[in-house]
């Protein structure tokens, strides 16, 4: 299966060469990739360019997560366009194998994979991957979650519902909300797995928290998330972690990060919610409420992960 796989980055010369040895080690070998730069100033394009990487540039003072996508796709030329995130690098040589069998389903028009954190991640970054991304596959999710970090759609659809490009933040989410609207069917691909890294300061979390609550906003105005929500929110997920290190034998080495990891994420949830509404009961299950998980839970496949070379 052909497929075009769009990457948007900006300054990622410490991750993108791995995430495209990654991609050369695919069993899908006919894949077009484009790096769409939004102004980097380290050398990201030249590590692409030698990688062959086809390279579409957009002013930095543009940029916005669905804009930046629409150039994206709309310079592919394939049907199934796959998505990734610059810090992202696949974990097994079927990736892309994994994340586009679904669309022999004609009612599916999107997917998306597992996502874990590298072993340097905070530990409360991998709790929320485990919860946003269990280990059992689902080809037809009830919700419209997904994650443009490790996903993939069809061209032909996108041409009739580009991204949105006036959102902060969660463009994945509003175009999932569109097609499902539509009938289509999102698909879930635990086996197609990816390690995220992302390795963000106090500030780094906060913001990306607070601009994910404006888009959600935006995309759901009936939304709340208030006073009560920040303190039970913020107390029970700390506890949950502070449980599951202890359990994982890790706590002391991440009871600091776990505290201000849980406040800076509520945080700015809180301050990005401006007006009160209603949330679906679904989605908040999905965005916030911790999950029971048992240790070292992570299924074991038979395909021998890609080994990449040390830098």
């Amino acid at each position: 299966m052909k497929c075009s796989i769009i990457i948007r980055a900006y300054d990622e010369e410490k991750h993108i060469g791995r995430l495209l040895e990654g991609i050369q080690h695919q069993t899908i070998k006919d894949v077009e990739i484009i790096l769409v730069d939004s102004g980097s100033t380290d050398s990201t394009v030249s590590v692409a360019e030698s990688f062959g990487v086809r390279i579409v540039r957009i002013p930095s003072d543009e940029f916005t997560f669905g804009r930046s996508l629409n150039f994206g796709v709309r310079a592919a030329t394939r049907e199934f366009i796959v998505i990734a995130s610059a810090h992202v690098y696949p974990v097994y040589p079927d990736w892309l194998e994994t994340l586009l069998r679904p669309f022999e389903n004609e009612r599916v028009a999107l997917t998306y994979g597992k996502q874990r954190g590298p072993a340097s991640a905070k530990f409360s970054e991998q709790q929320i991957f485990h919860q946003w991304y269990p280990n059992a596959s689902d080809l037809n999710q009830a919700t419209a979650f997904c994650n443009n970090a490790n996903a993939a759609i069809r061209k032909s659809l996108w041409e009739k519902n580009h991204y949105d490009e006036t959102l902060t933040g969660l463009e994945d989410l509003a175009w999932a909300k569109r097609i499902k609207e539509q009938g289509y069917a999102i698909a879930y691909v635990a086996e197609a797995e990816i390690v995220h890294v992302h390795n963000e300061t106090p500030h780094g979390v906060f913001n990306r928290y607070r601009r994910e609550a404006m888009a959600f906003k935006q995309i759901h105005p009936e939304a709340h998330f208030n006073l009560y929500d920040f303190v039970r929110l913020t107390t029970t997920n700390i506890f949950s972690d502070l449980y599951h290190a202890a359990r994982e034998r890790v706590l002391w080495k991440n009871i600091a990060s776990i505290f201000w990891f849980r406040f800076t994420q509520f945080h700015g949830t809180r301050i990005g919610y401006r007006e009160s509404g209603q949330i679906t009961p679904q989605l908040r299950e999905t965005f916030y409420y911790a999950r029971e998980r048992k240790k070292k839970e992570e299924k074991k496949r038979e395909v021998e992960p890609i080994q990449y070379n040390e830098k």
